[in-house]
């Protein structure tokens, strides 16, 4: 179901809007318009500028909040400026313990950074600092790729004037020294450059032996982490110790600024020298008369409401309001699309409707009952929408499963109520001899077809529009034009085949021609011209497609049920085959390992293919005759804020 809406104007001195959305507004749901865009017809409006005080703030409590343990909780409510307070204090205290860490983190990545570069000389036998200072060789600290220093020490290095001392090698890089002779340094840089020689800068105040020297900086680096971690377990404990603080902080500005928010959405207005700001919006029609009971007593709040049925310029958002048995089904709802504001929510009809289908096609007691206890326990502990909508088929399953006869494959335990879905067959006039279960599922399908025709003929009532109520395909014209060919099959189907004859050929045409002339019957009752656009050749050739197209969609519509018999037959025959598996077929002692396997197997996979085809049937064949679902959802304000900030 949708619920109403209201549609409110509230208003009241700019300055007081703090208090009232957090004494009034803040405690009902409210789905917030643009007043500017809303009121565009009122002169001397202008948008409500104001920088937000507390999103500060907050950015610093949440930044907080990312250090506190797990499991840390608020505590007392705050008021705003003692939760700005709190965070002054908390800011100040990690600033006078922090005020030696950018120093040591600098002096740590510096130390780094030397480490990595010396690393890979660690072998060489002299120290770097004498090496760097010779006058007459030039000095090259680098490494080559391994696949190209190869090529290097075969074809290349004889011919230079150079010396290549290999210091280190991993599994991409050979890493050395190059010596060159100062007459050469310009042509064997060229050789090296060719060779993606890339140069390593050893820096000038570099002393002592490469092992020592590393050995130091390593020694260096491990106090220094030492001692950053110190001062940050030092900050963690303040933090820990004030995280009652810091996160009751947090939730008070949290909602302060999604309070201050509101303003995005306000218009001011000046009258008498006293500025006021105008809020509009949608709130349920329960919600909006609880709000104007609350606020009509406070002189700086006024609020004026108006029915969203006598609203044209602006379309109310929806929200599905079902009882708890059918909520999980809203998401199948959301899923295609939310109704529209004057459109039925099918969401009953969807769970009826998939929760029956789904059991027909999957017809076993024990494993319905493993999907309804299943789904049920998965959908109390975590709230699944689609563990609720399993646990609801499921029922249907073992409810089938009774009718069928069958418990986990099992067709020799319990009697089937109903009938065997592989055994029972019919006999039909022109056809032959069928299994019963495709003809009712054909015949459910025409039912569920008819039915969601008289619900499209419902919704064109609801939207004023009279050539989809009387002649559309779906509308009162094509209601009996299908139910005129249900008519006759079964009378056909019936052994009477004379009646059925007559019926068919009487009482289609009519309907028929009422929907090919849709467009100039309903030009005609709206009083609207040129009755037929286009030409009268050209709506002719038009129509004759659109209503074979028609026929053939209708044809097609109604065989597609043919699944619900064919997947009850293949459930059955699935379980037929893991009792044979099991060794249980001619009623001998089964393998309850391969029976367990088997189930599990046939519950997971079909189950999942079922539901899916249930769904398909659900939106192919019985939304696209009557629902649209282009409706925009309803969404509170605050909520909107708080997927924001999340």
């Amino acid at each position: 179901m949708i619920e109403k809406m209201t549609f409110l104007n509230i208003s009241g001195p700019k300055e007081d809007i703090d208090r009232m959305v957090d004494t009034y507004l803040g405690k009902y749901p409210i789905h917030l318009e643009n007043a500017l865009s809303e009121l565009s017809e009122v002169r001397d409006l202008y948008p409500y500028i104001q920088a937000n005080p507390y999103k500060e703030w907050l950015e610093k409590a949440e930044s907080f909040r990312t250090r506190l343990p797990e499991g840390a909780a608020p505590g007392r409510a705050l008021a705003p400026e003692e939760a700005q307070d709190v965070l002054r204090e908390v800011e100040g205290e990690l600033r006078q313990n922090e005020q030696h860490l950018p120093a040591l983190k600098e002096e740590l990545a510096e130390s780094q950074d030397l480490l990595q570069k010396i690393s890979p000389f660690r072998t060489l036998p002299a120290e770097v600092g004498e090496i760097i200072k010779f006058r007459f060789i030039k000095i090259r600290f680098g490494r080559i790729p391994r696949d190209l220093y190869k090529k290097f020490d075969r074809y290349v290095y004889d011919d230079l004037n150079m010396i290549f001392l290999k210091t280190e090698m991993d599994d991409e890089y050979v890493w050395g020294i190059c010596f060159i002779a100062p007459g050469h340094l310009e042509k064997t840089e060229a050789v090296l450059s060719s060779l993606h020689f890339e140069r390593v800068w050893v820096p000038d105040e570099y002393n002592g032996m490469p092992d020592q020297a590393y050995e130091k900086l390593n020694v260096k680096c491990r106090k220094l982490t030492d001692e950053i971690g110190k001062i940050r377990e030092k900050s963690d404990e303040l933090l820990s110790r004030r995280a009652d603080e810091i996160l009751a902080a947090r939730e008070v500005l949290k909602r302060r600024t999604q309070q201050f928010d509101v303003r995005k959405y306000a218009a001011c207005t000046k009258e008498r020298e006293v500025v006021y700001y105008i809020l509009c919006g949608w709130m349920g029609e329960e919600d909006a008369k609880s709000f104007i009971a609350e606020t009509e007593k406070d002189p700086d709040v006024t609020c004026i409401e108006e029915d969203a049925q006598q609203i044209t310029y602006e379309t109310p958002p929806t929200r599905l309001k079902n009882p708890g048995l059918f909520k999980p089904f809203e998401m199948y709802i959301k899923m295609y699309g939310l109704p529209s504001y004057k459109e039925l929510d099918p969401t009953i009809f969807v769970a009826i409707t998939y929760s029956f289908l789904f059991g027909a096609m999957f017809g076993d007691l024990g494993q319905g009952l493993l999907l309804l206890i299943g789904g049920f326990i998965l959908y109390k502990k975590k709230h699944m929408a689609l563990a609720g909508i399993i646990s609801t088929a499921g029922f249907f399953s073992s409810i089938f499963g009774i009718m069928f006869g069958s418990i986990f494959g099992f067709e020799d335990i319990i009697p089937a109520l109903w009938l065997r879905p592989r055994e029972a067959m019919s006999q039909l006039p022109v056809i032959g001899n069928l299994n019963t279960v495709f003809v009712v599922a054909v015949a459910f399908g025409m039912f569920l077809i008819l039915v969601t025709m008289v619900l499209h003929i419902i919704n064109a009532v609801k939207a004023g529009s009279v050539g989809d109520k009387w002649f559309d395909t779906n509308g009162v014209a094509g209601f009996i034009f299908y139910i005129m060919i249900c008519l006759s099959i079964v009378l056909i189907m019936t052994g009477r085949t004379l009646p059925g004859a007559v019926l068919m050929v009487l009482l289609i045409g009519l309907p028929l021609l009422a929907i090919a002339l849709k467009e100039p019957l309903e030009n005609i009752i709206e009083k609207r011209k040129p009755v037929i656009e286009g030409g009268v050749g050209m709506y002719i050739t038009q129509t004759f497609f659109e209503l074979f197209e028609t026929m053939l969609s209708f044809f097609s519509n109604t065989l597609s049920f043919v699944r619900v018999g064919a997947f009850a037959v293949s459930h059955a025959a699935m379980m037929e085959v893991v009792l044979m598996l099991a060794g249980a077929e001619n009623g001998g002692s089964p393998n309850w390992i391969v029976v367990v396997l088997g189930n599990l197997f046939v519950c997971g996979l079909e189950g999942l293919i079922v539901g899916i085809q249930v769904l398909r049937l659900e939106y192919y064949e019985m939304f696209s005759r009557f629902y649209k679902g282009d409706g925009r959802e309803f969404r509170p304000f605050l909520v909107r804020q708080e997927e924001k900030s999340s």
